[in-house]
């Protein structure tokens, strides 16, 4: 009871000392409790912001070449078998959806290209959703296609419209070409005749699109006679960086032992999003663009390192500052220390006192800050990313364990000087 009597005592006598201790304690645990908490979000942050440039998953049939996107046709009734080798049947892509990751499938559209004449030339035609409701027999429902896909297109006019069976959007490139703008029509020739389309608006996406015409999936089925068929599917996924694990898994995953393969098929990692896909619709093959897929990986274990580092100098800065204000604290109170050694008090208990004093303060300042960080977040989750950051529970020990942290290793130069303090010359003036 004595004793936390005198620190309560050292508490109110020495306020401004240990208002700037608590400051710095709470200055470094909001910024460390920000920053944690940004990275332990980060991970689906990054790859919701990466998804907007693009798919990372291409599903194809499995009798079609992954060479080029464009497939030979043959659309003619003694050709079905081949159909049903180099096709998909698109009645079946809402499968794609009920996988074990299927929250992580952000969007997916499917594409059905098809050479047209337009005036004379050779054009090229790709049908797809533009934005798709599907129902589900889970009961859920579902908005996806490629407008969301696709969403860093430059689009002048109205978007296409699954509705608008004959309304296109058509490439850059093309409408200078031929002259035309929103609003303008014209007609292609295709294999069941002539068609009359209208232009709803000009995009332009810096490929090869921008050499052609997009429509309706529909369009491309009447246009090439392919009903009810598509060529490929592509897929935008959140996915977990791979590791050893995954390239493993992706070369062959019956190799796998049972603990490992649950491991890799429970976590989700692009080629156990690929394989399940896989599982659902068998007659197709899944490939992840690579390209992307890596850069998720990369971008997300740079951004976390960086947040790492950052916190470590944030909390050495802060030990570093609580260090001079702890020494500092002691020096003039050299005397009334060396009163209580000459008095009888060990110097474990004259540091007990010591750390007591600044445990209580650093965690009165370490909870401010450790909310104050939170609201920080927040700040950042928004400011960055455009949403929130979700709380983490993990984040509160970890506080804990660096107001400790930051303390304790602040106060260490600080004891080993009260350690040297001897009361015959504190106390004589010397």
């Amino acid at each position: 009871m004595m004793f936390w009597k005198m620190v309560l005592g050292a508490l109110r006598r020495q306020k401004g000392k240990h208002f700037m201790i608590a400051f710095t304690v709470g200055l470094g645990v909001s910024l460390a409790t920000a920053m944690l908490s940004v990275m332990f979000d980060v991970g689906d942050k990054v790859n919701q912001e990466l998804k907007t440039y693009g798919a990372n998953l291409t599903v194809i049939p499995r009798g079609s070449s992954m060479a080029g996107d464009k497939y030979e046709f043959a659309a003619e009734d003694e050709e079905g078998a081949k159909n049903a080798v180099n096709f998909i049947p698109e009645d079946e892509l809402y499968k794609i959806k009920m996988i074990f990751w299927a929250y992580n499938i952000v969007d997916f559209a499917p594409f059905l290209t098809t050479d047209v004449t337009l005036e004379g030339s050779l054009v090229s035609l790709s049908g797809t959703w533009f934005n798709k409701h599907l129902d589900l027999p889970t009961g859920d429902s579902v908005d996806t296609g490629m407008l969301p896909l696709k969403s860093w297109w430059e689009i002048e006019g109205t978007p296409g419209d699954d509705l608008d069976p004959y309304g296109v959007m058509v490439g850059r490139n093309l409408a200078k070409k031929y002259s035309l703008s929103p609003g303008s029509t014209f007609t292609i020739g295709t294999q069941k005749g002539p068609i009359e389309l209208h232009v709803r608006s000009v995009f332009e996406s810096g490929g090869e699109e921008d050499d052609g015409i997009i429509g309706p999936i529909a369009l491309a089925q009447e246009a090439s006679g392919l009903w009810g068929l598509v060529q490929k599917v592509e897929v935008s996924a959140l996915t977990t960086p791979e590791n050893d694990l995954a390239r493993r898994a992706a070369m062959n995953p019956e190799g796998l032992s049972r603990k490992d393969w649950d491991t890799w098929y429970c976590t989700a990692y692009i080629s156990s999003i690929a394989y399940q896909i896989e599982e659902i619709l068998p007659g197709v093959r899944v490939k992840p663009v690579m390209r992307v897929a890596e850069s998720e990986g990369a971008i997300l274990q740079k951004t976390q390192l960086l947040i790492i580092i950052l916190t470590i100098l944030t909390l050495l800065c802060s030990a570093l500052a609580i260090s001079n204000l702890v020494t500092a604290n002691i020096m003039e109170r050299s005397v009334e220390i060396g009163l209580m050694k000459a008095l009888g008090a060990s110097n474990l208990s004259v540091c007990l006192l010591i750390l007591s004093e600044m445990l209580t303060v650093a965690f009165v300042g370490g909870i401010l800050g450790y909310l104050v960080g939170l609201a920080l977040a927040q700040f950042i989750g928004i400011t960055v990313f455009g949403a929130t950051v979700l709380f983490k529970s993990l984040v509160i020990p970890l506080a804990v364990i660096m107001i400790l942290f930051v303390t304790l290793l602040g106060s260490l130069p600080a004891l080993r000087a009260l350690l040297r303090l001897k009361p015959t010359e504190v106390l004589h003036g010397r």
